[in-house]
Formats: C-alpha cells, sequence, structure tokens
C-alpha cells in the first residue's frame, strides 16, 4: 500500500509540470490571436486661407542697378500688402538672386546685356474671401515687372477637421473589424495596437485666378480639399 501512494503521488507530480505547460501554450495561442484591420477617413472642407506666390525683378545695366530697382519694387509689393491687411507675420521672402542677363541670337551666340536682380515672396492670405483684392492691389503696384508664381488656396488650421477625419478612420475600423469578426464566428477584445498615418489636406485641381468679366477684378475660386486619416487596428479576440 505504501509503495502504491508513492506511486500515486510521483505521478500527480509529474502531471503538474504537462498542466502548466498546456495552459501556457493555450495563452500563448490566445495571445497570437486578434483581427488587424486598415481604414480611413476623410472630410471635405472649404480652405480659409490662400497662398501667393510672386516674384519682382529687373533688368539694368548694373548689377547694383538692378538690385536698387528690385528693392524698390519688393517695397511696393510689401506697402500693397500691407494696406490690404497683411500682417509681417504673414509676408515671406524666399529667395534674393542677381545673375548676368544674356541676349541670343539665332546662331547660339550670346551677349551680355545687363543683370536681373529678383526677389521671390510668399504672402499667406488668412482671409480667403478677400484674396483677389490682394493679388490684384499686389500686381497694381509692380505692373510691369511681377511675376504671379501662383495662388493657392489651403487649409490653415485642419485641426477641427482632422479630428473629424480620424473620428469617421476609427468608426470604419470598427465596423470593418466586426465584419470580420461575424465572419468567423468570434467575438472582439480589447484594442492592443493602434498606428495612424496621414491628417495633411489634399486638395482638388483649383484654378489659378480668375478674372471677373463684369468688373476686372480678379477671383480666387477657393474649391474644396480632402482631409484624410488612415488608421491600423488590432483587436484581440475572444
Amino acid at each position: 500500500m505504501k509503495l502504491q501512494r508513492t506511486a500515486s503521488l510521483a505521478a500527480l507530480v509529474l502531471a503538474l509540470p504537462l498542466i502548466s505547460g498546456i495552459t501556457s501554450a493555450s495563452a500563448a495561442s490566445a495571445a497570437d490571436r486578434y483581427i488587424s484591420v486598415s481604414a480611413s477617413g476623410t472630410v471635405k472642407v472649404t480652405p480659409d486661407a490662400v497662398r501667393f506666390n510672386l516674384t519682382v525683378s529687373n533688368v539694368s545695366a548694373t548689377s547694383k542697378d538692378a538690385q536698387t530697382a528690385a528693392n524698390k519694387e519688393a517695397t511696393a509689393v510689401r506697402a500693397a500688402a500691407t494696406a490690404n491687411g497683411i500682417t509681417s507675420a504673414y509676408l515671406k521672402s524666399q529667395s534674393i538672386t542677381i545673375y548676368p542677363e544674356y541676349s541670343y541670337d539665332a546662331q547660339g551666340g550670346s551677349k551680355q546685356i545687363g543683370y536681373r536682380a529678383s526677389q521671390a515672396f510668399e504672402i499667406i492670405i488668412r482671409n480667403a474671401k478677400n484674396a483677389g483684392v490682394v493679388v490684384d492691389a499686389v500686381s497694381a503696384a509692380v505692373p510691369n515687372d511681377l511675376t504671379v508664381n501662383g495662388v493657392t488656396p489651403f487649409v490653415f488650421d485642419d485641426s477641427a477637421a482632422t479630428a473629424s477625419a480620424r473620428a469617421v478612420a476609427v468608426k470604419n475600423a470598427k465596423a470593418k473589424a466586426a465584419s470580420y469578426a461575424s465572419l468567423l464566428g468570434v467575438k472582439l477584445g480589447s484594442v492592443t495596437y493602434l498606428e495612424e498615418s496621414g491628417g495633411n489636406a489634399s486638395p482638388y485641381p483649383i484654378m489659378m485666378a480668375s478674372a471677373k468679366a463684369d468688373s476686372g477684378a480678379t477671383t480666387v475660386d477657393l474649391g474644396q480639399q480632402d482631409v484624410s486619416i488612415s488608421v491600423n487596428v488590432r483587436w484581440a479576440i475572444k
């Protein structure tokens, strides 16, 4: 009898590691079971600001004369912008250049005719509805030596739109994960992973600047932009 009890006790002791191993394997298997989905959310917004890029330039016999003339034109640009509500915080010089200017003949020959001095600006027009007025005023200030490089509507602060897009993305991710869970006959557990990407406003093709036929004033068409967020989310499976 004593030998039998000893044998039974030994069998029990041997069984415990096996049960422990099965439990660990089961827990590990459960941890490896999950549903992972990708989803995106997009909201459409009307731009509330306009980026106005322009360059003033002048060709003169000497580099000093060219720079002096370009500086006067740049001063006129600043004055016109300021007079139409643009503060210094939204008026930025992008480049200042001076280089020799050449003329070319039909045979491929060239001749230096002077120097070209240029200064490029970026003007942020916070009141998008006033963009045409600013474009016209600045253009009138330097009528002959100004080049409009771009007039681009954009969303100045997209934080609210981004939050809305994020909510849509998470909602879409939940719906997709729930659909997979239903198809697989399982239940969703807690979220174990989330990664976000995106968040930038993507503009539709925008016309540059168009002139009204009746008044000749410039109109900047704002259009709409998409603000999008993409998420990757992982749910544990119950």
